[in-house]
């Protein structure tokens, strides 16, 4: 047991718990960057690790009442059906030098995406809730909440990252009143869980998964998010958000300079 990795998932899944954000987007560039993992190996792990984490995460929101279900289901529609055709697609392709760096190049730019949607969240949430009072519901919302969840749904089997960062963005941007903070964290972590549980079988089918290193960040996450969860119906994280957001945009504009 390498008690490095038990630290690293801990702070990671604290963060998911709290926030609902910071899976993939912050543990795929620690395994990347820390740990000198391959790319596709990284993925794959993150994946593993993202969905146990989540799904243990999940039941103390769910026993609160908290997850919005109808949105749910709108956001699986598109997400499972597009990271199964994205699936197929990575089925023919083949690792080399080239695509692993744009591999690391697309992670670099995911990472960067998710901060600075973070750092937007609020001003798009002030904006969203605007139209929302002036316009009314938007009739366009369920179809605009598939289109979402297939924008992450190819996101999210490429890079891993996304399902938490970017999710809440746009879910805040389309149900400004509708989500309340700790509804939006629950929504946005139980859409995570079946889309990097079909991603990451898809990833297992390649080998590419570090077994020995997920079970020392899950001996570290559950416990860590568990707690985090329990604690975030009662904190504000919008400080934590911007902390993660800043340290994501070091972490993605770091790895874009080393590939580019």
């Amino acid at each position: 047991m390498v008690w490095a990795h038990v630290v690293a998932g801990a702070l990671t899944g604290f963060v998911v718990g709290l926030t609902g954000v910071g899976g993939g987007a912050l543990m795929t560039p620690i395994l990347l960057l820390v740990f000198g993992m391959a790319p596709h190996t990284a993925i794959g792990t993150d994946l593993w690790f993202a969905a146990t984490t989540k799904l243990a995460i999940t039941r103390v929101h769910r026993g609160k009442n908290l997850i919005d279900w109808p949105i749910l289901r709108q956001m699986w529609a598109g997400s499972l059906t597009a990271s199964a055709l994205t699936l197929i697609w990575m089925n023919y392709q083949s690792m080399n030098p080239r695509s692993t760096d744009l591999l690391r190049g697309a992670i670099a730019i995911a990472v960067c995406i998710t901060a600075t949607g973070m750092f937007a969240q609020k001003r798009l949430h002030a904006m969203a809730r605007r139209r929302h009072m002036a316009d009314g519901p938007a009739i366009l919302q369920p179809i605009l909440t598939v289109v979402i969840g297939a924008i992450l749904g190819v996101l999210v089997t490429l890079t891993s990252v996304g399902a938490g960062a970017l999710g809440a963005v746009l879910l805040v941007f389309l149900y400004p009143t509708r989500l309340s903070p700790p509804r939006l964290v629950a929504t946005d972590i139980a859409h995570a869980i079946p889309l990097a549980l079909f991603a990451a079988i898809g990833h297992l089918m390649t080998s590419a998964v570090d077994l020995p290193m997920l079970g020392g960040l899950l001996l570290g996450s559950i416990p860590a998010g568990v707690f985090g969860a329990r604690l975030s119906a009662r904190l504000s994280p919008e400080i934590l958000r911007a902390a993660l957001a800043v340290v994501l945009l070091i972490i993605g504009i770091k790895m874009a300079i080393d590939v580019f």
